[in-house]
């Protein structure tokens, strides 16, 4: 989707509600656009949750998942009031809010999505066992534009390792190529995060079976010591095939981030309908059981990165004071 329809999109938004019928009667619908990421990665996949959801939840509005770069384009394309909502990982959320590489942004947080513990999968008969074992091997960490390749490099420092000098870094044109470059000898290992991620999946269900390989205790110890803002989270047992124990890493808070403009009333309206649909949208994607108010509200690293008319919700709720 090139940028102008992007803008067009939004620029009708702020114009006013799309009138629509339903049983003969107009009613007053919202369009939204929300940008994801490439095709093949978790965010298209949630994205697509969360817009059906929410949309069966509120027929007045209409939430449009759009396939973009992924959070480094997604960024932007908010602050430039390019996209109304769209789903950025947690580094570069981070970095965008501490203003570390650039100017501070003034994005708001809508909803914590779910939690992202990183670590890499190898095929099941490969000889790699540990982190150093992949040194100076091909490894896939990820599409260009999206988090992943941030989380890596943050994990990776903080057990004394370089990305682009210790290893021969892959950057994707598209998330879901990573699997088969694996799968056929390209590449030895393949980043990714979280839980029910397709990389994962894919590799996990492949004819050969995969393994996962995740930085041990002293290891998840030396970057949270330096690297203070990235959190210790567990895959839990049988998250993907062949995982019959727990898998112990570091990671953050994914986000959908709404721009700086959206109204507050609007803002309150999807944080109502999002957290009164939260049974449903769990049902949909295991993984997004984790978007919840209390959990938006802990992930945070402030209370006044939450959207004004999303915190108007939750005081409601009791969620924040």
């Amino acid at each position: 989707m090139k940028l102008a329809h992007i803008v067009c999109a939004s620029v009708l938004f702020l114009m006013g509600d799309a009138a629509a019928q339903d049983g003969g009667k107009a009613i007053s619908k919202t369009t939204i656009s929300l940008g994801t990421a490439t095709p093949g990665g978790g965010f298209p996949v949630y994205g697509n949750a969360f817009a059906e959801i929410m949309n069966a939840a509120d027929p007045t509005l209409s939430i449009e998942p759009r396939n973009t770069k992924g959070s480094f384009e997604n960024i932007p394309l908010l602050e430039t009031d390019g996209l109304d909502l769209a789903l950025v990982a947690g580094e570069p959320s981070y970095e965008a809010f501490m203003g570390i590489g650039r100017a501070a942004t003034k994005l708001k947080i809508l909803t914590a999505m779910y939690s992202s513990p990183g670590m890499f999968v190898v095929r099941a008969d490969s000889p790699y066992k540990t982190i150093r074992d992949l040194v100076g091997q091909p490894v896939a960490f990820g599409a260009k534009g999206s988090g992943l390749p941030i989380l890596s490099r943050y994990m990776l420092d903080g057990i004394g390792l370089k990305q682009d000098e210790d290893f021969k870094s892959i950057y994707l044109d598209r998330a879901g190529d990573g699997p088969a470059m694996v799968l056929d000898g390209r590449a030895a290992a393949l980043w990714g995060a979280g839980i029910g991620w397709p990389g994962f999946k894919s590799m996990a269900e492949s004819p050969g079976g995969a393994r996962f390989i995740a930085p041990d205790a002293s290891e998840i110890a030396k970057v949270r010591a330096k690297h203070t803002f990235l959190k210790p989270l567990t895959v839990p047992a049988n998250s993907y095939p062949n995982q019959p124990a727990a898998i112990s890493s570091v990671g953050s808070w994914s986000f959908v981030l709404a721009r700086e403009s959206l109204p507050d009333d609007v803002a309150y309206r999807l944080a109502k309908t999002l957290h009164g649909a939260e049974a449903a949208l769990c049902k949909k994607l295991p993984q997004a059981c984790e978007t919840s108010a209390a959990n938006t509200a802990a992930a945070a690293p402030n209370p006044g990165l939450i959207h004004p008319g999303v915190l108007k919700y939750f005081r409601e709720i009791g969620v924040v004071k």
